[in-house]
């Protein structure tokens, strides 16, 4: 123990949720609908398929590292996002590029303040730098209140607040307008806008950033593009930015499989689009069903791909988790804040068909009384 960074011999470990579709087999993952981790509930992009087969067959490059710089990936992200590519940088998953963040910015005793109840993993990667966490969490509402959130900067003055947008689990979505004073109020403070389900808001602060030096906007495939596994994000920033974290990135760490992918996925946009669609659609008629069970539970969508549900009871949540993994259905249980711990579930929204036979199941559990 005393080898130990001193910054981590007390901290609380990020909590992930089960993963039991890989300790089954093949055919028994096929029955499973896993609505647990936000991600995508159907495969990529076929140009995805395309390039990886094709990659797989030419051993050449296996013993090879990867390409330490890739012009043509470059090009489409900043062709899909619009603005030059010495506005961004990719890396080995938007929580690679949070721990070069955290590196680069967070300093021992630096104060950092979260917007929560929120993605936790954050909270461990700038603790992991020897940062001291505060908080300001959204009330029993689920409302937020930015003038107490700026009485929260006041009190704190803190050197870099994380505002996930939309937040994970409640939804939340802050208007461009927002994040933009936020910016130019306090130029002093660098904020970190993580971005990982901006393709299902319509919504993006990466103008910002063509003006600003104080913002920093973390971008997942995992999500709307159905990257998961491969491990892919991307950073947008002002070009001083980039090139300040440039220096410390490891290039070899993002593999020649997930640069392949990335580009098959920015080849195809509209495919991407369509899932969005039919996602934001399901996520409409998922809440309807919803509404007639609002005896014993509230649901509370916003602008992401997933749904909290508020169950009246905490015996009510337990019980409906466990029933629902015996159908096969494999939901979150949310426990960052005692907002979120007795009484919540969050459910990843996949397609219509899907949310359907979720919103059947959750009937027969609320019919059966």
């Amino acid at each position: 123990m005393s080898f130990i960074n001193k910054y981590l011999r007390n901290f609380a470990p990020y909590k992930a949720a089960s993963h039991k579709v890989w300790s089954v087999s093949k055919e028994e993952r096929e029955k499973i609908l896993k609505l647990d981790w936000n991600e995508a509930t159907i495969s990529p992009s076929p140009e995805v398929v395309k390039r990886i087969e094709a990659l797989v067959r030419d051993s050449q490059f296996y013993n090879l590292y990867p390409a330490t710089t890739n012009e043509e990936l470059l090009c489409l992200l900043s062709r899909y996002i619009d603005l030059p590519k010495e506005n961004i940088q990719y890396f080995a998953s938007s929580d690679s590029l949070h721990e070069y963040i955290a590196k680069l910015y967070i300093t021992v005793g630096d104060p950092v303040l979260i917007l929560g109840p929120t993605y936790d993993n954050f909270r461990l990667t700038a603790e992991v730098c020897g940062a001291d966490i505060y908080y300001y969490n959204i009330d029993d509402t689920f409302e937020f209140d930015a003038n107490s959130f700026l009485e929260r900067i006041e009190e704190i003055t803190p050197s870099l607040i994380y505002i996930c947008n939309p937040n994970n689990p409640t939804g939340t979505m802050h208007q461009i307008g927002f994040i933009r004073q936020l910016v130019n109020r306090y130029p002093q403070i660098l904020f970190l806008i993580d971005e990982a389900y901006a393709e299902f808001s319509g919504v993006s602060a990466k103008e910002l950033v063509l003006s600003n030096e104080n913002i920093l906007i973390s971008r997942t495939m995992s999500k709307a593009f159905a990257l998961a596994n491969f491990r892919f994000g991307y950073l947008i920033a002002s070009k001083d930015n980039i090139a300040f974290i440039s220096n410390i990135r490891n290039p070899k760490n993002i593999t020649t499989f997930a640069q392949e992918a990335a580009i098959g996925a920015l080849s195809d946009i509209p495919y991407m689009k369509r899932y969005v669609e039919e996602v934001n659609q399901a996520a409409i008629e998922f809440v309807k069903a919803m509404d007639q069970y609002s005896k014993y539970v509230k649901c509370i969508h916003g602008e992401g791909n997933f749904v909290l549900l508020q169950l009246h009871k905490e015996d009510d949540k337990i019980a409906l988790i466990d029933y629902l993994g015996r159908n096969n259905i494999f939901v979150r249980d949310v426990s960052q804040t005692g907002l979120l711990k007795k009484y919540c579930i969050r459910i990843t929204i996949g397609t219509c068909s899907q949310m359907k036979y979720v919103a059947k199941v959750i009937g027969e559990y609320f019919g059966g009384r």
